[in-house]
Parts: structure tokens; sequence; C-alpha cells
């Protein structure tokens, strides 16, 4: 079982798929499952495997899409005596079941591979991304131009749903060439579950490009999804400075961080 189970977690982290892995790591007493039992659940509630049942299964089922979610991991202890104290089952042991996730590289896409977004795909590779470039001129998407990318999309910005999966793993970051082209293509990507998208520009340019999102009935809360301007203030300049910046803010999100120079953290 253990063999097809770790295949199984192989081929799903090849298609960008989501888990958790549920590991009985210490069984006392008459419990469902000995320790080392296993059970494998996805984004979508599938799971495999099984950890004995029940309304044992079903809490650690309900763990486990908040661990993927989170992206920490969790140990939990069960008494199986009480029912009615709250015990998911009577046979009378103790069981602990540690639940990791399992969650494939994160996901940069780069919309604009101009000279910014081919600074920001070297940065991002880098610091261990795995990288995309969008952009609807063909010349600009490619490994010529963008040798640091892992994938290349050349497609209007509003397409690029169709074309790759956008989940909780991604960072969507928008160095276009004009308002004009994030009024077109942002509405799509709110749609996703991207974990972060920001848009490059002034706070007059965002402004905008927010008056032509509303004039399509695009919602305060899908608008309030949005970094922009995006990155750190580090009155950066060159498109590697502002490749700086902008790396910065999502490793600071990423992370739970703040932003504030290290000598004033606490």
């Amino acid at each position: 079982m253990s063999e097809t189970l770790y295949k199984l977690i192989s081929e799903s982290l090849e298609r960008g798929e989501s888990m958790a892995l549920c590991t009985i790591t210490e069984a006392r007493g008459s419990t469902p499952r000995h320790a080392g039992s296993k059970m494998l659940v996805f984004e979508d509630g599938r799971f495999v495997g099984t950890i004995g049942g029940g309304e044992l299964e079903r809490r650690v089922l309900d763990e486990a899409t908040t661990v993927i979610h989170t992206g920490r991991p969790a140990k939990l202890n069960y008494s199986m005596t009480d029912p009615a104290r709250g015990d998911p089952g009577v046979c009378g042991g103790r069981v602990e079941v540690f639940v990791e996730p399992i969650l494939p590289k994160e996901k940069i896409v780069i919309i604009g591979g101009g000279h910014v977004g081919r600074a920001v795909a070297h940065l991002a590779k880098w610091l261990g991304f795995w990288v995309a470039i969008c952009d609807d001129r063909a010349e600009f998407c490619t490994p010529e131009m963008n040798p640091d990318a892992d994938a290349f999309f050349p497609v209007p910005m509003q397409d690029l749903p169709k074309h790759l999966n956008i989940n909780r793993n991604t960072y969507l970051l928008l160095t276009t060439r004009g308002s004009a082209i994030d009024v077109a293509g942002l509405p799509a990507l709110l749609e996703t579950k991207a974990r972060y998208i920001g848009v490059i520009g002034s706070k007059r340019r965002w402004a905008t490009t927010v008056k032509g999102l509303k004039e399509q009935g695009v919602s305060e809360a899908a608008l309030a999804r949005v970094h922009s301007p995006m990155g750190l203030e580090l009155h950066a300049e060159t498109p590697e400075e502002i490749a700086v910046s902008m790396m910065a803010e999502i490793i600071m999100l990423k992370h739970g961080g703040d932003g504030k120079p290290m000598k004033h953290a606490t």
C-alpha cells in the first residue's frame, strides 16, 4: 500500500495537486487501525487509504482540509472511549494522528514578459519557485526572451485560466504594459483561487484600472484581493530593483512577516 501511495503522491504533485498525508503515529489499547496506517486526502475531498473509518476518520478528514489550506501540519489526539464525552469511538484505546501538508512547488506566474517580468522570473527561479510567463505578444513569451521560466503561455491574460491550473499555490504578478490590458484580463483572474494577485504601477494607474473594472461590474470584494501598487516600498528604479521589491512582498506574505527593518523587529 505504501509504495502505491507514494507513487500517487508523486504523480499528484506533478499535476500540481495539494494533499495532506494522515498517519497514525501512536495507537494504544483497542483501536481501529495500528500505528503506521495512512490516509491521503486531496483538496477536493477525495481520499485514498483509511485510518479506521467512522467518526474518527470523518474528524481527521476535516482537519486534513484545514491543513491543506493553511500549509501547517497538525498533531491530533483522540480517546476512543466515551462518545457521550465527545470521543469519536468506543474501542477503548487512544490514537495519535499526524497530518502533514504535501503541496506542489509554489508557482509564480508573471503576466508581461518585458524587462521587469524577465528580472522577476530570474529572481523567482533563484528563490525556488516554479515560474511561468504569460504574454499575448508571442515574441516576449519564449525561452530566448525569458530563459528562467519553466512554462510559457502566449495567450491573452483573460485566457490564462483555460491553460493553467491557478490554485492556492499560485502567485499572479502583473507586469503588464498598461491599464487597458489589466482591465480586460483581471476579471478572469479574480475568479480563480490564486493566493496573490499583484499589479505593477502607480496608484494613479491602479485608480484608472479600478474605474474600468467597476464599469464591468467587478465587485469591491473582488478588487480588495489585488495588491497594487505591488511590492514593498524600496524606492526601486531598475527592473532588478523592482523585482526585489515585488518578491520581497511575496516572501513577507508567504511567511507572515511585516516588512519592518530587522533592527525594529521584536
